[in-house]
């Protein structure tokens, strides 16, 4: 089992409306990044959203990759998400962004793939029936591989068309594409995702037991896929909790009772996601998990809390799910220094136990890439000799 954190830019209450302390925040969370670099964690995953004020100020995560990428060594660094809708994000500016990001980070890039967070979300864009962003995905997602792959690419769809032949630059970096991806923050996007070929990010905020089956749905339809949409299937489920671990066992227990104030604000953004009953609605305040709660909300998986010898046999579940990633929300409502421990303890002492092959995962899948389309769309142009002596 491969391990990941999440990043968003969470800048909470009143610091969220002061341009210096967003600054300061930002740069708080590249720190944790680079430390999670250093400490054995394989994946970090930025999001993309949109005037979701406190839960999320990282609306550029191609920039913000683009930073990591000179900054970090080892951690591969996916979109969670870039948003396929055309009416956000152009196709050809889409397939253009994830080839370059593949060049500047050595192949560590992973292109997660989505809709948007909810309502309020996407009528950023005046798109004010976010339903109708499936039937653009369904169409973009094809389209966006046949761009890493021809020379004359043309298009006449739906929601966006290219009219003349063009050359979309640059291609992904060697064999194959970065590994795709796809939010599963409903139930049918988890068997959508595998009849897909592509790896599926599990933001949900059901219990473990209760993902099995949606784990289930996954594989079989993954282990059915025969043409995945990529050049090679990315059989990888990954599963978003929360964290709390340090040497200190009351430490990581207090943290853990911190106010939920993030999941309030999940709550308020992402109609789409069920709801966790945990989750206090807006404006009511968040929710105190209270000391004596703590071990059932573990034991039903909303969160991991203790040493790392605790930590440990907290995962077996996870593990018996057939979870391939597990992936932490930025540690929330802890200091830095806090979440810096969490990172580095985690990273040394939890990480060993259950990840022993240096290899990521999404690199075996792309060593398999086998291409779909030919190389020129009609008849290739003769050959000239473009540059003389």
């Amino acid at each position: 089992m491969e391990f990941s954190l999440f990043f968003q830019g969470y800048i909470p209450g009143p610091n969220a409306h002061n341009s210096a302390k967003e600054h300061e925040f930002l740069m708080k969370e590249m720190e944790l990044i680079q430390a999670a670099d250093r400490n054995n964690w394989k994946y970090v995953w930025l999001s993309e959203h949109h005037t979701l004020t406190e839960y999320s100020h990282m609306s550029s995560n191609e920039v913000v990759a683009g930073y990591l990428a000179g900054t970090t060594q080892r951690i591969h660094i996916g979109s969670g998400i870039f948003n396929l809708t055309p009416r956000v994000n152009h196709p050809v500016r889409t397939a253009e962004k994830v080839a370059m990001l593949d060049h500047l980070t050595n192949r560590r890039f992973e292109f997660g793939t989505g809709r948007g967070a909810g309502s309020h979300e996407v009528a950023t864009f005046n798109i004010h029936d976010p339903a109708s962003t499936k039937a653009d995905y369904y169409e973009v997602l094809p389209e966006i591989v046949r761009m890493w792959e021809q020379k004359d690419y043309t298009y006449q769809g739906r929601s966006f068309s290219v009219d003349t032949r063009h050359d979309v630059l640059p291609k992904p970096n060697g064999l194959g594409h970065p590994p795709i991806w796809r939010a599963a923050g409903s139930p049918g996007t988890w068997k959508e995702s595998g009849e897909l070929g592509i790896g599926a990010l599990g933001f949900t905020f059901s219990s473990i037991h209760e993902l099995g089956p949606l784990i289930d749905s996954y594989k079989e339809a993954s282990a059915a896929c025969s043409d995945p949409v990529g050049e090679f299937k990315n059989d990888n489920a990954m599963v978003t909790t929360g964290v709390r671990c340090s040497l200190d066992r009351e430490k990581a227990r207090r943290q853990a009772t911190n106010p939920a104030y993030l999941v309030t604000l999940v709550t308020l953004y992402h109609d789409s996601f069920p709801r966790n009953p945990l989750a206090a609605r807006w404006p009511n305040p968040p929710n105190l998990v209270q000391a004596e709660g703590l071990d059932e909300m573990i034991s039903l998986g909303f969160g991991l809390a203790g040493t790392p010898e605790e930590i440990c046999e907290q995962l077996q579940p996870w593990v018996k799910a057939g979870i391939d990633q597990v992936s932490f929300g930025c540690p929330n409502d802890v200091s830095h220094e806090e979440a810096l421990e969490m990172i580095e303890t985690f990273g040394q002492h939890v990480i060993p136990e259950f990840d022993k092959d240096p290899q990521h995962l999404t690199d075996k899948f792309r060593a398999t890439a086998r291409r779909k389309h030919p190389i020129w769309n009609t008849e290739p142009p003769p050959l000239k000799t473009i540059y003389t002596a």
